[in-house]
């Protein structure tokens, strides 16, 4: 997996969980939700870079 896309990936998982982290903490739902696609987004991200690398090999 390319550094950059991985760090990218990290990145995304990250910014989704303090969303989440703040919509659990202000009761906001819709910020919760936000930050669990976010996450979800960025583990997607990752496999995809994963299934490349195999495939490089």
């Amino acid at each position: 997996m390319s550094g950059e896309q991985k760090a990218e990936a990290k990145v995304e998982q990250a910014k989704g969980k303090l969303k989440e982290t703040a919509g659990h903490l202000t009761g906001n739902e819709r910020l919760t939700a936000e930050g669990r696609a976010e996450q979800a987004k960025g583990d997607a991200r990752e496999a995809k870079e994963k299934v490349k690398d195999v495939f490089k090999d």
